[in-house]
């Protein structure tokens, strides 16, 4: 009865259009227009070459998909968000659309573009209004990086990294920093940005904390900023100074970064600042005891000390013999020798030495050092060891023009006067007789002791051949000789033996009236010989002019002169009477004068 009932009120649909329902197309026409109606105004209107927000629904390695409203989403690649390496689901973006659809029936977008189209309006308000901006660096370039800022490539100085100076580059590649916008050039569309700006706004403020507090004597702990050959800059925390180098230590330094390394913290204490106290000078040293004052207390004179050559000079040695103690070893305290030489002939940076502590002043901190002291002084037994008359070899050090200064041994040097090294040569110079650095015989003449000098000669190894010369070269003897050298007042005679003469111009006429030529030779008689200065004088002239029989009667005249002349000396004075007459050239111009007196009476 029930279900008679219920099928007596159902009734099929007049306007039901069961065609369409078979076709599965379950809404009429009228229904599927007011559908897609209110489907369209549920979406976004968007156009081509349009800038809208998106918001980020998913992302993996590679992609990003982005949802701006519309009835698909789109897929931007992963790379246009290096920049931010903190996009996350959720969050907005600008997007570009490129197309509605592709080939595909893709939806087509571009945050690179989005970012590009907007990009110097936002640049130029980020400069105007100061404002801190993200960017991310892509590359290094020419003295410093690129930074994507906005879509656009902005350089970054180097200088404009970090206030401290940048050392590697590298590490900052691939990184995204927060800049501010320091420079734009509209016409070649460069922007310039900053880091170091961001920090330093910082850093100010902790910098007048930091000198407002600053005193001498203060102890800090700062990092090593820069190093350079003449000292070590430090971070105080935004307020640099410097540790000269001589302030690092208390040895000697060659340079900073033997003693301590970049980025590396160390206390330092305040020496001193300027009244801005924008230069600050630090000590490193002074944080530890001077070591002059841990020098051992029993150290004293006369005691061996054995140290490292860390200094040298023309003048001696600093020879370091504790970390920060030093002594120097003068040049003259390093060798017994009288002639001085250059301490580098000695000993070289880096070598151990020992040595004897000469002087010691704790209050000055100074000490002199000597190694000769190590070696007995030679002239302690002179006499015994070099006695007057013994014979040595020694070798040439050094001329003078007066003579050859010889060393027998290391300390005991001697002078060979010019006139000691031969019995029969003219010598000029020594040069002549030997050369610096060669050996030569000698035989010890004199010891001064006190003043430590030997007189040696050279000559006196051989006898004095002017013994035998005296009994040859006698007055009137005639000898064969050859003209070797013309001088203002005569002329040089090689005689035989080895032994030279002298003739004037007036006695080296011959006996056609022409002068003798240098190199000829001729025959000469010695009108003079004197051993004790070595001295002959000879006449060519004389070998004819004295067999005439006018030269017979002048020799004559003369002898008896000579004899007037002694007598009325030993009368006149005592102390003349010792004096011996010699044959000058001036009794020769006389002997000559008369020669031409009698030759004129003679013609009358």
């Amino acid at each position: 009865m029930i279900e008679s009932e219920i099928l007596k009120h159902v009734q099929p649909l007049a306007d039901f259009d069961w065609d369409s329902y078979e076709k599965g197309d379950t809404y009429s026409d009228k229904s599927q227009e007011e559908l897609e109606k209110t489907y369209d105004q549920s979406l976004s209107k968007i156009n081509d070459k349009e800038v809208v927000m998106g918001k980020v629904t998913s992302m993996n390695k590679r992609e990003v998909v982005i949802n701006i409203g519309y009835k698909s989403d789109g897929v931007i690649s992963l790379n246009e968000f290096r920049y931010n390496p903190d996009l996350k689901i959720g969050d907005e973006v600008e997007v570009y659309i490129e197309s509605q659809e592709d080939k595909k029936g893709q939806l087509v977008l571009s945050h690179k573009k989005a970012r590009a189209s907007r990009s110097w309006e936002r640049v130029n308000a980020a400069l105007d209004n100061d404002e801190i901006i993200k960017g991310y660096i892509k590359c290094r370039t020419k003295g410093g990086m690129i930074v994507d800022v906005f879509g656009i490539e902005a350089f970054l100085p180097g200088s404009q990294i970090d206030v401290k100076p940048i050392r590697d580059y590298d590490v900052f590649v691939g990184k995204t920093m927060e800049f501010k916008v320091v420079k734009i050039n509209h016409e070649f569309k460069n922007v310039v940005v900053s880091h170091k700006a961001l920090i330093e706004a910082e850093l100010e403020q902790q910098k007048k904390d930091i000198i407002s507090k600053l005193e001498k004597g203060q102890v800090l702990e700062g990092t090593v900023k820069n190093i350079t050959s003449y000292g070590v800059f430090i971070d105080l925390g935004g307020v640099d100074g410097l540790i000269h180098i001589t302030d690092l230590s208390w040895g000697r330094v060659q340079h900073p970064e033997e003693v301590v390394k970049l980025d590396e913290k160390i206390n330092v204490v305040i020496l001193d600042f300027d009244d801005d106290k924008k230069r600050i000078a630090l000590g490193l040293k002074q944080l530890t005891p001077h070591p002059w004052d841990a020098l051992d207390a029993n150290l004293k004179v006369g005691d061996k000390v054995k140290g490292r050559v860390v200094v040298m000079a023309d003048y001696g040695a600093f020879i370091e013999i504790a970390t920060g103690v030093e002594g120097l070893i003068h040049v003259s305290e390093m060798s017994w020798a009288q002639h001085l030489r250059s301490a580098q002939d000695f000993m070289k940076v880096g070598d151990e030495v020992e040595a004897v502590v000469l002087t010691l002043d704790r209050e000055e901190r100074k000490m002199s050092l000597g190694i000769k002291q190590l070696k007995p002084d030679p002239w302690e037994n002179i006499e015994v060891k070099y006695p007057v008359g013994s014979k040595h070899t020694a070798k040439v050090r050094n001329f003078t023009n007066f003579g050859v200064f010889a060393e027998i041994e290391e300390g005991v040097d001697g002078l060979i006067h010019i006139s000691d090294l031969s019995w029969t040569k003219k010598i000029k110079h020594p040069s002549e007789m030997t050369q610096i650095g060669a050996d030569i015989d000698v035989q010890v003449l004199e010891i001064d002791k006190d003043n430590r000098r030997l007189s040696l000669g050279h000559k006196q190894l051989e006898e004095n051949p002017w013994d035998v010369f005296e009994t040859i070269f006698t007055v009137g003897s005639v000898h064969e000789g050859t003209v070797v050298e013309m001088v203002d007042k005569g002329a040089v005679i090689s005689l035989p033996y080895g032994v030279e003469g002298f003739a004037t111009p007036k006695h080296l006429v011959k006996e056609d009236g022409s002068q003798a030529k240098i190199e000829e030779k001729l025959d000469f008689k010695v009108i003079e010989f004197n051993k004790d200065s070595k001295r002959i004088i000879v006449s060519h002239s004389r070998v004819f002019e004295d067999e005439r029989p006018e030269a017979k009667e002048a020799a004559a005249e003369k002898k008896a002169r000579k004899s007037a002349k002694k007598d009325k000396e030993e009368v006149t004075t005592t102390s003349s009477s010792n004096n011996v007459e010699k044959t000058t050239l001036g009794d020769i111009e006389e002997l000559a004068a008369l020669k031409e007196k009698l030759a004129g009476n003679e013609n009358k």
